[in-house]
């Protein structure tokens, strides 16, 4: 693993010159677009779906790993696709819970040196594989109702403050944004509330309002259907 890393970036350090550059970026648009039009022909035939992010190391048989099947579950009974990033852990579990009640299970796999691989549990024609994290995050918001987010690591929660970001922005419609497991979230809401609120003002007291904490897998599908019976909105795309 050491060895690759340092190919990599020797690799990045080598000298190109110009042309080389240009044609290489050139290439990429194309990947790029590829990348999202394959996304969007794939997922603007689903229907409503919530997304379940989480840690792709969490083991079958943990508590958070049965909670995401029970989502999962829920979700898909009540006619909800899963998308997930479509890897292990939790993404898994929630994929596997919509699988258990033939529901849509999206996976949105991403291309890694390292620990990712596309779950069992996805459907065929709903397996998408990303090289770039940017066009795979824009299908997780574009085409999800909700977002319930379990205990995970950096990539949870660069997912998580996207969503965030975009809704206190309102650069997307306000959606529904679940935290599950008040022992894991507790601390960094704290901080939130201490350093980025209270001390520097660097969010309103309106923002803290932009997620729920919940401790069931009941709690985190009933938040969703209740903010759009509060709304009174659909749930469609």
């Amino acid at each position: 693993m050491k060895e690759q890393s340092n190919d990599r970036i020797k690799k990045a350090f080598e000298n190109k010159n110009w042309p080389e550059i240009k044609s290489s970026d050139s290439w990429n648009i194309f990947k790029v677009m590829a990348e999202f039009v394959d996304g969007y022909e794939t997922l603007s035939k689903t229907g409503p779906c919530v997304s379940i992010f989480g840690s792709a190391r969490t083991k079958p048989g943990t508590k958070y790993y049965e909670m995401a099947t029970d989502i999962g579950q829920r979700l898909a009974s009540a006619g909800l696709g899963v998308i997930t990033g479509g890897g292990p852990g939790i993404m898994e579990a929630g994929n596997l819970g919509a699988h258990n009640e033939k529901g849509a299970s999206v996976g949105l796999n991403i291309e890694l040196p390292f620990e990712q691989s596309a779950n069992p549990y996805i459907d065929r024609d709903k397996l998408i594989n990303f090289n770039f994290f940017f066009v795979r995050k824009v299908m997780f918001m574009k085409y999800a109702q909700g977002f319930i987010v379990l205990p995970g690591g950096f990539g949870t929660l660069d997912e998580l403050f996207e969503a965030l970001t975009l809704v206190q922005t309102q650069k997307t419609a306000k959606f529904p944004i679940i935290l599950v497991g008040s022992s894991y979230w507790d601390g960094l809401i704290d901080w939130i509330k201490k350093a980025m609120l209270e001390e520097d003002s660097y969010i309103s007291p309106e923002d803290l309002k932009l997620f729920k904490i919940v401790d069931t897998a009941e709690e985190a599908v009933n938040e969703i259907f209740d903010f759009y019976s509060k709304y009174s909105l659909s749930l469609n795309f």
